[in-house]
């Protein structure tokens, strides 16, 4: 929101997921948005803080203003994997909504239009497996 945080990336998926389970909920107000990305540096001196969200998982966000940044895996097969929040990426172009997570969580307030593939919960965990 303020700018503070950039970044660049060398690659960003084609393919956004919105998770609903309980801590994206709390954490970004309603679903987390996000692309996978890959090679992310984060400018030196920004004020982005990491904090441990799980224990499988971190959260990057800009200790000035709150907006959240990036979601990483920290444990398992997925560790490194890192989904940038739609709103933290200047060029959103070409990147389509493919993927639910948590879909037996969310509300009833809100439903994204369109076919995707939706995972439930056990159907998430099913996927980890002991990783988490």
């Amino acid at each position: 929101m303020c700018g503070e945080v950039t970044f660049t990336v060398d690659d960003v998926s084609e393919d956004a997921a919105a998770c609903h389970c309980g801590m994206c909920m709390r954490w970004a107000g309603g679903p987390w948005v996000g692309t996978q990305v890959q090679g992310m540096k984060v400018a030196d001196g920004a004020p982005l803080r990491v904090i441990t969200s799980s224990a499988w998982a971190e959260l990057g966000f800009c200790e000035r203003c709150g907006s959240g940044i990036f979601y990483r895996m920290t444990r398992g097969k997925y560790a490194g994997n890192t989904s940038v929040s739609l709103g933290a990426l200047e060029d959103r172009s070409g990147i389509a909504l493919a993927q639910e997570y948590f879909i037996d969580e969310k509300p009833d307030a809100y439903a994204f239009a369109g076919d995707r593939t939706c995972l439930t919960s056990a159907q998430i965990m099913a996927a980890f497996g002991d990783d988490i």
